[in-house]
């Protein structure tokens, strides 16, 4: 009798190399020996992504998208494959499918997809007979037979669907760190692991930088209420659980800092001042699939305005090709891009009922002589873009400020 279905997700790092990779082996055997079902996802081996984009790139500066991603979801074929054939070697039965051979059914919008449905038919009858079954995280098939990729991080999404289509008891997120921190350990030593996180306040966390989940797939787990504990592929310590209430003290005021250096300032100059003219910039970004995030625009004392957004670095290219053209059909000015530039933020429930927490974490950036150049806001979080050659003192003493360390 099965104690019940477990999905589990391990990143790239995990499966960096053979003798991580039958470390992972060794770890899903164990679950299955002591009576669980088991689905694996699996993201590329260590760095494959980026080195099939740029390779990529070493061929065509803009690749058709359709085409990356036929390149790109190559990476995780190799690492189930692999991961299989770990498993076999211990003695246990175990399959590897593609996403499109298990039924991801996603949209046609190739290197950022949406599951549509997944039809787990399959799935479900290797497990009836025994099996590991072993999934390609990242990827997806349009109903025209076309192969997607989910964007960045997008084995978490997998990992989250998957665990909901399956009703899986928990699903699990392995990674190279044991939980989910108060701020990056690699940029302050001092950072604290956070045992229970709230699916809001780990969305905002995972939107505003922290490199540790997909925000997509948080968004998913919280809509369906999927159990997600994020923990270390190295250690057997217990991680980070995101459930929907964490049962902390009411005075935990923040519960994170986070950077984000991937993304990029433009601005357009001279934008006449008129109704319907920012519409017009931002629907033709839309319709051509760029992802908008923070925007100012300045209080016009003449009849024109500067409008400045941030995108990700990835898409500054096609961005700025876009904003020119749009801007000379608004006659509007010049466009410029700024890369030099992090996002800082403190996320946190605590926020809502405690005043003057932007204040001090002003206060800090000013200390830190940061100039602000954008802020943003929510219920549960405050983000400032600095620039980046301050980025890393800001994070460190916001996290001191507020208390979060050991």
């Amino acid at each position: 009798m099965s104690k019940g279905l477990v999905v589990q997700k391990f990143g790239g790092s995990s499966v960096a190399n053979v003798e991580r990779i039958q470390n992972v082996a060794k770890r899903v055997v164990s679950y299955k020996k002591k009576g669980f079902d088991l689905v694996v996802v699996v993201s590329a081996l260590g760095d494959t992504t980026d080195e099939l984009i740029e390779l990529a790139d070493k061929i065509n500066r803009e690749p058709s998208e359709r085409e990356m991603d036929m390149l790109l979801s190559t990476g995780e074929q190799i690492s189930v494959a692999l991961l299989a054939m770990a498993i076999h070697k211990l003695g246990f039965e175990a399959i590897s499918f593609t996403g499109a051979q298990v039924g991801i059914i996603t949209d046609t919008s190739h290197t950022r997809a949406r599951i549509i449905k997944i039809n787990a038919d399959k799935i479900r009858e290797e497990l009836k007979k025994g099996k590991i079954v072993i999934v390609a995280g990242f990827q997806g098939v349009t109903l025209s037979q076309d192969i997607t990729t989910l964007g960045r991080g997008g084995s978490d999404l997998t990992a989250v669907a998957l665990a909901k289509e399956l009703v899986a008891i928990e699903c699990e997120i392995y990674t190279d760190v044991d939980g989910i921190y108060t701020i990056d350990p690699r940029i302050e030593p001092k950072a604290r692991k956070i045992p229970e996180i709230t699916y809001d306040e780990m969305l905002e966390m995972a939107s505003l930088g922290a490199q540790v989940m997909q925000a997509r797939s948080i968004e998913v787990a919280k809509k369906f209420d999927v159990p997600i504990h994020v923990r270390s592929s190295f250690s057997d310590n217990s991680g980070t659980m995101i459930i929907k209430e964490a049962k902390r003290m009411e005075d935990v005021l923040i519960s994170g800092v986070t950077l984000n250096k991937n993304e990029a300032k433009i601005t357009i100059c001279n934008v006449p001042d008129k109704p319907g003219v920012a519409a017009k910039i931002f629907k033709e970004l839309s319709e051509n699939g760029v992802n908008v995030d923070m925007i100012v625009q300045n209080v016009s004392h003449t009849r024109s305005t500067d409008i400045s957004f941030t995108v990700g670095k990835a898409e500054v290219h096609k961005t700025l090709k876009i904003t020119k053209r749009v801007a000379k059909n608004i006659s509007a000015g010049e466009v410029l891009a700024d890369e030099d530039i992090a996002r800082v933020s403190i996320v946190g429930v605590g926020m809502k009922s405690h005043p003057g927490v932007a204040a001090k974490m002003f206060e800090v950036l000013a200390h830190n002589k940061c100039n602000i150049e954008m802020i943003s806001t929510s219920d549960i979080s405050i983000s400032c873009i600095i620039k980046k050659k301050f980025a890393e003192m800001a994070v460190k003493s916001l996290h001191e400020k507020f208390g979060l360390g050991k």
